[in-house]
């Protein structure tokens, strides 16, 4: 505006020397110059003098309407996030999850310490977990070894089966037997492509023994794969293929596992445990063909979801007991079954069909 005044103002005393322009004269230039020039340099002196007042007066604007909004800010991220987790995972990391978690927890429970501590054994024990195992169903089958169990310690032969459905992260899948409790703890961390039974060397069993412990078959999705079989110091170990194109293709897979292994009739107990996150869990023991006369269960679980256990009519001759679990079971998760034997029970009273499930959290 200045230099446009300023110029009008020199246009106006040039026309005035020039005979050809002396009709412009009629015309304000010189006047509208002037004004023009006269406001663009009160303008740019205001601007000059007000500047720095103005900065500061627009931020203090720009801090008042925020902090007057923050709290719609807040709620609106907050329930943006809350209905839709795919927000928070585009901007979050795995740290700042488990910090975000910590804190939830911690005003659910009024402990900051107890939420801590449990979310930190739950990230552990789940969020970690390679692999989810859906619809796990395991069938146990006991029965006397006769011809064995007449060279030393009467034995029990177990035949165990196990299907569920997941997604693998392993294209091997391997099955141990150890006597070490060193080997077996190393191998035991190498769940999910590794699954141990530890047989210790009492009663004169061997763990390198095939005839003690054998993976008999291992199929995916009802299509039987070869297994393998390879000694060790301690055991031996056996090896099925699930096969790479299964783990790139990240598809559901149902699983099929069959291995049959010996146990003491004195040791009174067997522990099935599950190494994954598990939804859906069946387990089923048929001991028709022993001379137990008293199997109960106990559950080393916590869990929501109350167990169903069931067993045989007396009328019936199998004896089968049961327990079945819908919602979802932590690993580490187990469950026990105890025997007591018909040569071990005082009075008449055989108690064939007897049940006493014995629970714990």
């Amino acid at each position: 505006m200045v230099f446009i005044g300023l110029a009008f103002m020199l246009f106006s005393k040039y026309a005035a020397t020039v005979s050809r322009l002396h009709w412009t004269t009629y015309w304000p230039f010189f006047e509208l110059g002037s004004t023009l020039f006269v406001t663009g340099a009160l303008v740019n002196v205001w601007d000059y003098v007000d500047g720095r007042d103005k900065e500061h007066r627009e931020n203090d604007r720009i801090r008042r309407l925020l902090k007057e909004a923050a709290p719609e800010f807040r709620d609106a991220v907050v329930e943006g996030f809350a209905v839709s987790p795919e927000d928070l995972a585009r901007v979050a990391t795995p740290e700042l999850l488990d910090s975000i978690a910590t804190n939830v927890l911690s005003l659910r429970l009024g402990d900051r310490q107890f939420a801590s501590e449990l979310y930190a054994d739950l990230r552990d024990l789940a969020i970690r977990s390679p692999e989810r195992w859906h619809n796990v169903q395991v069938r146990v089958r006991l029965s006397t070894a006769v011809e064995r169990s007449a060279k030393g310690a009467p034995l029990f032969d177990v035949l165990v089966e196990w299907e569920y459905t997941t997604i693998p992260t392993h294209p091997i899948q391997r099955f141990a037997c150890v006597s070490d409790r060193d080997d077996f703890q190393e191998l035991v961390s190498d769940v999910p492509a590794t699954l141990t039974w530890l047989m210790t060397d009492r009663d004169g069993l061997d763990a390198r023994e095939q005839k003690n412990y054998e993976l008999l078959a291992f199929s995916v999705d009802g299509e039987e794969r070869s297994i393998r079989r390879a000694k060790r110091a301690s055991g031996q170990v056996y090896s099925a293929s699930i096969g790479e194109e299964a783990v790139r293709e990240a598809k559901p897979v149902r699983i099929r596992q069959l291995y049959r292994v010996v146990t003491p009739q004195s040791g009174h107990r067997l522990y099935f445990e599950v190494g994954q996150p598990t939804r859906g869990f069946s387990l089923e023991v048929d001991y028709t063909d022993t001379d137990i006369a008293h199997m109960s269960v106990t559950e080393l679980v916590s869990s929501s979801h109350p167990s169903q256990v069931s067993s045989m009519p007396r009328q019936v001759d199998a004896r089968i007991l049961g327990i079945d679990l819908p919602g979802w079971l932590l690993p580490k998760s187990g469950f026990a079954f105890v025997w007591t034997l018909r040569s071990e029970r005082s009075g008449g009273s055989s108690g064939e069909n007897e049940l006493v499930p014995a629970k714990s959290a």
